[in-house]
């Protein structure tokens, strides 16, 4: 009962925003393509591979530790209430980062104006891009009496955050995807490529999928990967015939290593696993093309790498699978937000909107437990804009995915993503 009253709240926000009006909802759907996936969304997914995926293979990165202690920030009210949260963001960073973070505050500021009566104290403190501007941030924070902390984004200053943040006993909800920095009180939003690599694996075995090789980027991302590749396809039955790892735009020796196995008349699998993002997957499909493949015969699986307008028009793709958060709730999101700002927004904004959100309602409806352990970690989690999500224990998350199959240059869903998840 806990937390369907607060994802009832959440629910409601999504009919009842002001804002929100009907003409914006024909016009999106006006804009999507055939495929079911508009252009908007796919080129806002797109940035999943260089922003989402902050932790694993992105341009965010912390500066490291300043060359002396910053001063203790005085912060940014965005809203009055009776209830301190903060929010920590590299306003004064540097690059991507520093826009990723005046979007993801104008997204708290949407949601704010979006909640009637949140009677939450919200404050922006600027960790400039820093670990020890995180700690100067994450120590403010606390002084001025923050029972939640929001943020930050980059691994390094979550870990920073996190060290100041947990003796006190005040959670903090990220938005790293590093699983590394997670920990019991430092809970992620960040879309995880774990849990995109489960549902996709998953769903083909669900279809008939026994047996799949697999052609891997030798990254940071790549480890991460295989290892959940290897987890979910052993716990479904899938039978793993070979995994080959590349150097990052040299696929074709892998692919020639890989060739007697999933190319010819009778390939030894019936899928073939390629986490890839849009720029490697360019040479990849050279290379897979040259060798023989053919995915009317072994299906390629992805992640939500694919999901950019010049990865789905690739030869070696069509037909494919890979799992993606669904878009509706994310595009009206993303119109209100341009209405509201005057620009569309990053894609990880949603991300800052969703922790505001709720933040806001576990305030209303949960009195002085609000932001307490059993209450975040709560197994029907709550409903966002990217979705049905939950918190762990342990600080990671789970998110009810969609998958969809790239078509002509397009990709539509073939597996909508659950309206609650697993009760594991």
């Amino acid at each position: 009962m806990i937390t369907r009253r607060a994802s009832a709240i959440l629910g409601r926000w999504r009919e009842t925003r002001k804002g929100v009006r009907m003409d914006q909802n024909r016009e999106l759907a006006r804009r999507a393509t055939a495929s079911g996936v508009g252009r908007a969304a796919r080129a806002a997914l797109a940035g999943l591979a260089t922003l989402a995926l902050a932790a694993c293979v992105t341009p965010f990165t912390d500066g490291g530790p300043l060359a002396t202690t910053p001063s203790a920030p005085a912060g940014e009210r965005l809203s009055e209430g009776s209830v301190a949260v903060a929010m920590l963001l590299p306003l004064g960073g540097a690059g991507q980062g520093q826009q990723a973070a005046q979007d993801m505050r104008n997204a708290a500021r949407l949601a704010l104006s979006e909640f009637r009566d949140p009677d939450l104290a919200v404050t922006v403190y600027d960790t400039q891009g820093t670990t020890e501007g995180a700690r100067a941030a994450a120590t403010a924070a606390l002084a001025n009496g923050a029972e939640l902390i929001i943020g930050p984004l980059f691994a390094g200053s979550v870990q920073a955050a996190g060290e100041v943040a947990r003796p006190a006993n005040v959670p903090v909800l990220a938005f790293s995807t590093d699983a590394t920095v997670a920990t019991r009180g430092v809970y992620l939003m960040g879309f995880l490529p774990q849990a995109e690599v489960d549902r996709a694996v998953d769903y083909a075995a669900q279809n008939g999928r026994r047996s799949v090789a697999a052609l891997i980027p030798q990254t940071t991302y790549g480890n991460v990967v295989e290892a959940q590749f290897r987890e979910t396809a052993a716990r479904r039955g899938i039978r793993v015939v070979q995994v080959e790892r590349y150097t990052p735009g040299q696929p074709q020796p892998a692919i020639a290593r890989l060739a007697g196995v999933v190319s010819g008349p009778s390939p030894q699998v019936d899928a073939l696993f390629i986490p890839e993002g849009p720029q490697g997957l360019a040479a990849v499909d050279a290379a897979l093309r040259s060798a023989g493949f053919d995915p009317s015969r072994v299906k390629p699986i992805g992640t939500a790498l694919w999901n950019d307008p010049a990865a789905l028009q690739l030869a070696s793709l069509q037909g494919g699978w890979f799992a993606a958060p669904e878009q509706t709730g994310y595009q009206n999101f993303a119109a209100r937000y341009q209405q509201a700002n005057g620009a569309a927004p990053i894609r990880i904004a949603s991300l800052a909107y969703d922790a505001v959100s709720l933040a806001a309602a576990l305030n209303r409806t949960q009195g002085t437990q609000r932001f307490s352990e059993a209450v975040l970690t709560n197994r029907s989690g709550f409903n966002g804009v990217d979705g049905v999500f939950r918190f762990r224990t342990e600080g990671l998350n789970d998110r009810a995915l969609a998958v969809y199959e790239v078509r002509g240059g397009g990709a539509a869903v073939i597996g909508p993503a659950p309206r609650a998840l697993p009760d594991v």
